[in-house]
């Protein structure tokens, strides 16, 4: 009996024991050992930051609808075909809300909850909170009501479905977070690492938090004044101060690569994937062409500006991996007299086909290569510069030179930011813009002389309000050509410039998105059947139907 007993005890601890070993096995056969259990919340910041402008995928939106609804660009089939002729596509459409809400903003939100009751980060939690409505005023100015303030939360809190929250909600929560994130940045606490933009400069992050209460506060000064100046006021009294010069310009760092649009690119986030876009992946028969609209705003005001954001080149020769080895005819173009040609909304680049003319240059580089061609054709329509197509260009956040416009809107308004007149501060953001090319996409510095001949003439300030507000707004559409999100905002915004539909350049037969330029992108059509819910009260907010002319809560201009 007692040996029975023995025994039963031994089998016991032996099945207990194998039973700890299987499950013991089972776990560490399950586990990844190349994988962290844990993620550093800086390094989820790095992945944010890249991705901003380094989404091969993502950057489609801008070239396909945002530079056509600006104006800036035509003629590349992908941005005449979509915003150009006012073509609704879903999933061209979608691509900011896909991208940031699983990649993005999934990253920021996590780091943010993991290290919100952590004293020890308090910096880089403040800095994700700022990156947060960055990423998220983006999403609200491009789509309207949107999730935010459950966002990101299903596997933390399991919220599978968020909530729409009402675009007017979402910017009043962008003034309280950003508010409380700079007053608990400090300096003596937590080093934040891994930080593209400042280096984990704290004190600049304040700065570009303040700056952009300046942005959101002129963005909803149409809608609600009186809050507009209060945080606008606020902001430029607030702890850090703002953005004053370009040693401060937030801009996220991206490296030299070779442009591949090999599957291996749509993950690579080291370089700027906007310049890639506008290279293209088939860029000498399809380049990023100026928009006549955005064109002769430069040349016709004499604006220093003009040739060094366009140029005109013959690419027979271009390299398909960077833009080397293409032949510039700019300035034969002006010695001739030969008429520039940029496409006019609407327009693809052969629509209609340019007169052209015979190139010295070309026919002397066909004596000895019979694949060059003497006789130019497209080849008069100005192109977006070189300067512009180069994987280590700064990915735009926010600049000095905007902080100026608004500055100078603000007092236009009669807000109160300081004794400085609007005059003086337009023209230090125009001094400020054309600087900025020089510093960051090495053009050719604009000198006092060709500064001082362009303000004093057609650049002038002008006299009534309104004039000086379109001053300022149409020197910002071109400043915020490197940042085309901000740019579609301010233009709705503002009302500047004052954009015609290509219907009125003859092309309104083929607007199948209807005739107006839309003011709205549309919500990723699998939001109807995975967040029903969330979805339908948000498209009854906009009437009903999810269309793209439905105004955002902030735009009154349109």
């Amino acid at each position: 009996m007692r040996q029975s007993k023995y025994i039963t005890i031994i089998t016991m601890a032996c099945a207990l024991f194998f039973a700890s070993c299987s499950d013991e096995y089972m776990e560490n056969m399950n586990t990844d050992p190349s994988k962290a259990a844990t993620i550093d919340p800086n390094a989820q910041l790095t992945t944010a930051q890249l991705q901003t402008y380094g989404d091969l995928s993502m950057m489609e939106i801008y070239r396909n609808y945002h530079y056509a609804f600006t104006q800036q660009l035509m003629g590349c089939w992908n941005t005449t075909n979509y915003g150009g002729r006012h073509t609704l596509d879903n999933n061209e459409m979608s691509r900011i809300w896909t991208s940031f809400y699983t990649q993005s903003l999934k990253n920021i939100i996590d780091a943010q909850y993991r290290t919100a009751e952590d004293a020890e980060k308090v910096n880089i939690n403040s800095v994700l909170r700022i990156y947060r409505v960055y990423l998220m005023s983006i999403i609200t100015d491009t789509y309207g009501d949107a999730p935010f303030s459950e966002a990101g939360l299903g596997f933390l809190e399991g919220k599978f479905n968020p909530k729409y929250d009402k675009q007017e909600d979402i910017y009043n929560a962008f003034f309280l977070e950003l508010e409380d994130a700079v007053n608990k940045i400090d300096p003596t606490k937590d080093k934040v690492t891994g930080d593209l933009i400042y280096a984990g400069d704290v004190t600049k992050w304040q700065q570009l938090a303040n700056s952009l209460r300046l942005r959101f506060a002129m963005r909803i000064s149409n809608v609600n004044p009186t809050k507009a100046q209060t945080e606008f006021e606020n902001a430029l009294a607030a702890n850090g101060g703002v953005i004053t010069d370009a040693s401060s310009d937030a801009l996220i760092k991206y490296m030299t690569i070779a442009f591949s649009f090999g599957q291996e690119a749509y993950s690579d986030y080291r370089g700027n994937s906007l310049s890639q876009l506008l290279f293209g992946n088939d860029p000498a028969n399809n380049p990023s062409y100026l928009c006549s609209t955005f064109f002769n705003q430069l040349y016709n005001s004499g604006d220093p500006r003009t040739f060094k954001i366009s140029r005109c080149y013959y690419d027979g020769l271009m390299s398909a991996t960077s833009p080397d080895n293409r032949v510039d005819i700019t300035q034969e173009m002006i010695e001739k007299g030969i008429d520039f040609s940029p496409r006019d909304p609407g327009a693809y680049s052969w629509e209609p086909w340019p007169t052209g003319y015979d190139s010295h240059i070309c026919a002397e580089l066909a004596v000895n290569n019979p694949s060059v061609t003497a006789t130019m054709a497209r080849e008069v329509e100005p192109k977006l510069a070189n300067n512009f197509l180069k994987s280590d260009n700064p990915g735009v956040v926010m600049t000095s030179a905007e902080v100026k416009f608004l500055m100078a809107e603000a007092t236009v308004k009669k807000w109160n930011v300081g004794s400085v007149s609007a005059e003086d501060l337009y023209k230090q953001g125009v001094r400020a813009a054309m600087d900025f090319l020089t510093d960051n996409y090495g053009c050719t510095a604009t000198t006092d002389a060709e500064f001082d001949a362009f303000i004093q003439d057609k650049g002038a300030f002008g006299h009534t309000d309104n004039q000086k507000l379109e001053a300022i707004n149409t020197q910002a559409w071109i400043l915020h050509f490197t940042n085309p999100a901000e740019c579609w905002a301010n233009v709705r915004r503002s009302g500047y410039p004052k954009l015609k539909s290509p219907a009125e350049y003859g092309f309104g037969q083929y607007l199948t998105g209807g005739t107006e330029i839309p003011v709205r992108l549309c919500y990723p059509v699998l939001e109807s059947s995975y967040n029903k819910k969330s979805y339908n009260e948000a498209i009854e907010r906009m009437g009903g139907t999810d269309n793209w002319h439905s105004l955002l809560w902030w735009d009154t201009e349109n």
